[in-house]
């Protein structure tokens, strides 16, 4: 299938009905079925089971169970630089906001303040600083951990479009990032706010917060706003802060100055969470 055909299928197929059907389906507890459905998806995608907490397939009552496991202590060792990538993936984009435009793709970007909910407040601290964008795949460890020591201040349910993520789609689809519904969480470190940017996509069941626990479903038209700057929710590099229930992307914003990436990091390159991201 061509690219053009494979974004052109993405605007009229009903993305929010395929989405609620797959996110209802991960959750059933089918027996075998749910067995025979695990162990078809770690054959297709070549999962790697004995980095897994439990490498047993039979362990898991569910499809989510299995793709939201544990990894095994120690085989993500968290490296001593001051940021570390908090997720498996591949880096989609990275480097400098321009003004306050994040590249997306060769003729695509996005704003920042589109991206956080529209809020040009949130915004400011982000304009001439630094993003990274790691993408997800269907293989890949599916919980998010912190890039560096934090308080959470707020989160923000953005509701959106459901369109894939994938780098095919980033090339597709204008401004995709802040057009997918997505849960923005707001921290603040001793180098000032930093963003992590939770992106829903097609399929993507839920996502989920250590905090909160699952924040969508229930899924509105409507922004939803989470105050937490009264409460010390304080999380440490390494540590996690959520997962997705079904693959997507992260995105992460830095302001300008406070983070120089790690000069390996470049896009389409794969990484591993708790790996050297930058200082």
């Amino acid at each position: 299938m061509s690219e053009r055909l494979f974004v052109l299928l993405q605007h009229v197929l009903p993305k929010l009905a395929l989405t609620a059907l797959a996110g209802a389906g991960a959750n059933l507890k089918a027996g075998g079925l749910s067995q025979w459905v695990i162990r078809w998806f770690i054959g297709k995608y070549k999962v790697n089971m004995s980095e897994a907490a439990d490498g047993d397939p039979a362990a898991f009552a569910t499809f989510n169970e299995f793709f939201t496991r544990a990894l095994k202590p120690g085989v993500r060792p968290i490296h001593t630089a001051r940021f570390v990538s908090p997720v498996d993936g591949k880096i989609s984009q990275l480097g400098p906001i321009k003004a306050e435009q994040i590249f997306q793709a060769k003729g695509k970007e996005f704003s920042a303040t589109a991206l956080l909910g529209g809020d040009s407040n949130l915004a400011k601290p982000f304009i001439n600083g630094s993003f990274a964008n790691i993408y997800l795949s269907p293989r890949d460890y599916h919980r998010i951990h912190m890039p560096c020591d934090g308080r959470l201040t707020q989160m923000i349910y953005v509701p959106g479009e459901l369109f894939s993520v994938n780098p095919v789609t980033a090339r597709g689809v204008d401004g995709l990032f802040a057009r997918n519904e997505r849960v923005v969480c707001m921290f603040e470190s001793d180098f000032g706010p930093f963003a992590l940017v939770l992106v829903g996509a097609t399929i993507v069941g839920s996502m989920a917060t250590i905090w909160h626990g699952i924040v969508n479903p229930p899924r509105s038209k409507k922004v939803r706003n989470w105050d937490y700057a009264g409460q010390d929710i304080q999380l440490k590099k390494g540590e996690e802060m959520g997962r997705f229930l079904l693959g997507s992307t992260v995105v992460m914003l830095f302001p300008k100055g406070k983070c120089s990436f790690n000069p390996f990091w470049v896009a389409e390159r794969a990484v591993q969470m708790g790996e050297k991201m930058g200082d």
